[in-house]
């Protein structure tokens, strides 16, 4: 009897762990309805970001951004009393955009300018990253950061009266309206960005593979599917092209599967075909 009795128990023990698990997975699952968000709006948070941190009676190096080690340059723009000097950080190291990059800010050598454009020219492109300022004499009339190319944190615009008319936030490129969920707690990997504007779905959607690949990409406008939606595969192969109506009013035109490829890039259905073989 009283070993029945410890059979028992350890069955139920063993069942109780399990459920313990099931509910575990549960608990970490990141589900795309529920994207986690960054809260831009704590100023503590952007501090651990600016700064790595640092050991008591230890001085901060001030070319040191996000935990990467920067130089300082700075380059001119106008001319006479509207000359404006631009006071910026740059990459040791040249580091090519990411895949969905929007914006990429990089100071041209032989130009000496900087410019805003994902075509860049490699020979002579330093990357921006960390504490910029643009200024006219004394006067800051804009500030912020960069991570790698990208507008990153708390950024603010002010006229030559030193007041306060533009004040924006962002997430290495994104805006801080937008919606991103990640692989990881860390928040390095991405897995969705949705982007939002004035409270509604509007611009570039991205998804991601856990190994950094777009998984889909499509545009959003007034919280509708437009225009040509594209899945990848993790190897980066094309899997599978959708037509959306491109007015996102066109209640009566249900969106259609263009084209799909297999995972080695073969095509295994084409709409116009297989419509002119039904003809």
């Amino acid at each position: 009897m009283i070993r029945k009795v410890t059979l028992f128990a350890v069955a139920f023990s063993f069942a109780l762990i399990s459920t313990a698990q099931d509910n575990l997975a549960d608990l970490f699952k990141v589900d795309y309805e529920t994207p986690l968000t960054i809260d831009l709006d704590e100023d503590e948070s952007e501090k651990e970001l600016i700064q790595p941190v640092a050991k008591k009676k230890k001085k901060k190096n001030k070319k040191v951004f996000f935990g990467i080690k920067t130089k300082r340059q700075f380059a001119r723009t106008g001319f006479g009393k509207k000359q404006a000097i631009e006071l910026f950080h740059y990459l040791r190291q040249y580091e090519d955009p990411p895949e969905y990059a929007r914006e990429y800010y990089w100071y041209d050598t032989k130009k000496k300018k900087i410019q805003n454009s994902i075509r860049v020219k490699k020979d002579v492109a330093l990357v921006l990253h960390g504490h910029y300022i643009k200024k006219i004499g004394e006067q800051v009339i804009e500030e912020g950061y960069f991570y790698k190319g990208q507008k990153h944190a708390r950024w603010m615009k002010y006229n030559t009266s030193d007041i306060l008319t533009d004040k924006s936030k962002y997430w290495k490129g994104w805006p801080q309206e937008s919606l991103l969920a990640f692989y990881d707690f860390q928040r390095t990997k991405l897995k969705e960005v949705i982007p939002v504007h004035f409270g509604e779905k509007d611009g570039r959607y991205f998804a991601f593979h856990s190994n950094g690949s777009i998984a889909v990409r499509g545009n959003y406008k007034f919280d509708y599917r437009v225009g040509f939606w594209r899945e990848f595969y993790a190897n980066k192969n094309t899997k599978r092209e959708i037509k959306y109506p491109d007015d996102p009013f066109d209640f009566d035109t249900k969106p259609v599967i263009v084209k799909e490829w297999n995972e080695e890039g073969q095509l295994i259905y084409d709409r116009n075909r297989f419509l002119s073989s039904i003809r």
